[in-house]
Order: structure tokens, then C-alpha cells, then sequence
């Protein structure tokens, strides 16, 4: 698990994921949320890694974002 930054452009993925979230239901953006997650998760792979990554998003809290 990568756990130093990794973005290639950070500000501009933040900005778009802002974006993505603009008009939407509260219930609507937490279903973004979720198909992002399964998404980026299927780019990744590794059951191992993505469990690794679930917890270590368990054990931190916003300072990490």
C-alpha cells in the first residue's frame, strides 16, 4: 500500500470530485460515493491492498485528507 502522496494533480481530481457532487441529494452524492469506491477499488485489485487501505481509512480521520 502506497501510503506517501501519490496524485499526479490532487487540486484538479479534488475540484473534480467536488463537481461530480453539484445539484446532487445527499443520498445521491453517498451513491457517487459508493460506486467510486467499488470503481477505484476494481483498478486496484488486490484484495490485500484494499483491505490494508480499509484500515488504515478506519484508523485515521480527517487530518489524513
Amino acid at each position: 500500500m502506497t501510503s506517501e502522496p501519490n496524485f499526479e494533480d490532487a487540486d484538479a481530481f479534488y475540484e473534480s470530485l467536488l463537481d461530480a457532487h453539484q445539484g446532487l441529494s445527499r443520498e445521491q452524492s453517498e451513491s457517487l460515493n459508493a460506486r467510486l469506491v467499488l470503481v477505484l477499488a476494481n483498478q486496484v485489485g488486490s484484495t490485500q491492498a484494499l483491505l490494508a487501505c480499509l484500515k488504515v481509512a478506519q484508523e485515521t480521520g480527517d487530518e489524513t485528507l
